[in-house]
């Protein structure tokens, strides 16, 4: 058990040194996560072996689940829904139109069984959600014409279409296959669609109207919620992956409390899922059975990278108005991940017989798409002219809304001030900010530009926040009776050369500080690196 739980630790160590030093390879992190699966492997250097396919459809299907919800719950709806119809079109009729062509292709020109050919176009019918925006994010780009919400919006969301196919496909492939497509298909939509607006509904009252949930525990809530749609979605035939999704978009668009503290916790939860979910895929791989497969995955590859993807997306796209530039890159970033993987996983799990190595084809579709295309995506944008120099891909979430918050400043006018009986219009504000109130004793004045400003006044000033470049950073840290800090001054302390004390709040008191400053109990210090 011991060597187990070390084993653990070491692979999401090495999972996060990738993530660090993944731009230095000239590659996304997730590809490295998919190669340190692969060295741990029965073909690597550890030789772990591992074959068990329904224990990883487990783990993988629970991990899927997160970034399905946090996909949903990250997504800021007044922006997304200005392409929703765009978006929605794509991930429906996008789907089904790309695995039907990729379907018919493996079939005509592969000689791969129709069956067979159906279920690899279906588990590779949907985009990486998760890939296009750790690239995004990770480059800081946004793109032309809302694109990047388009994008959002079709791969958070045509995950549960790609599912649905798949269970159609293995319906026709397993003995005894269950119920008919149609009855399938509203069952899958019809309760996926009502478990996820209802238990949405249900924990938005309970956290804004009820105290039923402690301070501290709305996460493990929500763990709980979250764990409780896929398992009564998994029992009346649900499409989990559609409620869970539709669960993530109205909460993370609702006014729930501590949604400061939702976002980070989830961001970090989704995190590991990829990284359980890459490692898993990598794991599960035979490298020695990849180069029998290579010609046919390498053609699955052209088909969905430039027909399949491209004909659904002109097709679809087109009608609309959108240029021909923006159709090109909408279909360039289709990448395929680890959705595709985990229902071929699933498919394996549930016993299908095949001629073909279908994990090991997606294993190698997924990691040709995501290797090739997901590294020269940002090339492919700069290149076709889609990029958007003057906003932030980050708009597009919720927690660009956390972040960029209204800030306020109380400034206090001591006797002497030169802004002392003046005017608000003739003082000169710091940049960007702008004086709303004055507190003057037990009186609250609404500033105007005639507004006169006394000795004693308090003015609360709107500031823009301080986003920090990839080079600095600023923390915080709080001074305890017992800190080696306390009663010492500034100049005693042996503190790294790269860091700066640039700030002390002390009580209702900002102190800007100089060695011979003393920190006190209770002070909170602000740090620059």
């Amino acid at each position: 058990m011991t060597f187990f739980v070390l084993v653990i630790a070491c692979v999401i160590l090495l999972c996060v040194l990738a993530e660090k030093f993944s731009d230095k390879f000239g590659m996304p992190a997730l590809i490295l996560f998919m190669f340190i699966g692969m060295l741990f492997g029965s073909d690597g250097i550890f030789k772990i072996p591992f074959d068990n396919f329904v224990l990883a459809e487990n783990i993988c299907a629970i991990a899927l689940i997160f970034i399905m919800f946090y996909g949903g719950f990250n997504t800021n709806w007044p922006v997304a829904k200005k392409v929703a119809g765009k978006s929605v079109l794509l991930s429906t009729a996008g789907v089904l139109i790309t695995a039907l062509i990729t379907a018919f292709l493996c079939n005509s020109v592969l000689k791969i069984s129709p069956e067979e050919s159906f279920l690899i176009g279906a588990v590779l019918s949907s985009t990486d959600a998760a890939s296009v925006f750790a690239i995004l994010r990770k480059k800081k780009l946004d793109l032309m014409d809302g694109t990047a919400s388009v994008l959002e919006v079709e791969s958070g969301s045509n995950d549960p279409v790609s599912y649905m196919l798949a269970i159609i496909a293995l319906g026709f492939m397993l003995p005894g296959g269950n119920d008919s497509i149609a009855l399938t298909v509203i069952k899958q939509v019809f309760f996926g669609v009502v478990t996820g607006i209802v238990l949405a509904k249900l924990v938005i009252n309970i956290l804004t109207k009820t105290r039923l949930v402690s301070e501290g525990l709305d996460t493990i809530f929500i763990i709980a919620v979250i764990l409780s749609c896929f398992g009564i979605n998994s029992m009346i035939g649900g499409n989990s992956y559609l409620s869970i999704y539709l669960f993530g978009i109205i909460l993370g668009n609702s006014r729930i409390q501590n949604k400061q503290n939702l976002i980070p916790f989830f961001d970090g939860v989704t995190s590991l899922a990829q990284i359980s979910i890459f490692f898993l895929i990598g794991l599960l791989s035979f490298p020695h059975l990849m180069p029998a497969i290579i010609p046919d995955a390498v053609a699955i590859v052209v088909f969905l990278t430039i027909i399949a993807r491209p004909v659904a997306v002109f097709g679809l796209l087109l009608p609309f108005k959108c240029s021909v530039k923006q159709c090109l890159l909408v279909s360039w970033a289709g990448l395929r991940g680890a959705s595709s993987v985990v229902f071929a996983i699933m498919a394996v799990a549930n016993g299908i017989s095949m001629k073909q190595d279908l994990y090991h084809i997606v294993f190698m579709v997924s990691l040709f798409s995501v290797s090739i295309q997901g590294t020269l995506l940002p090339a492919v944008a700069r290149r076709l002219g889609m990029v958007d120099e003057k906003s932030d891909v980050r708009k597009t979430f919720n927690d660009y809304q956390e972040e960029t918050a209204l800030q306020l400043m109380r400034m206090h006018i001591p006797e002497g001030h030169n802004w002392e009986n003046k005017r608000i219009r003739e003082v000169n504000m710091p940049t960007g900010s702008l004086a709303i109130m004055i507190k003057r004793e037990n009186e609250t004045i609404i500033t105007k530009g005639d507004t006169e400003i006394f000795a004693g006044d308090d003015i609360i000033l709107t500031v823009p926040p301080y986003e920090p470049s990839e080079q600095d950073k600023l923390e915080e840290h709080s001074i305890t009776r017992l800190d080696p800090w306390c009663n010492k001054a500034i100049g005693e302390l042996d503190i790294p050369e790269d860091m700066l004390i640039a700030m002390i709040v002390r009580d209702d008191e900002t102190v800007i500080p100089n060695g011979q400053t003393v920190l006190k109990e209770n002070d909170i210090i602000v740090m620059y690196r």
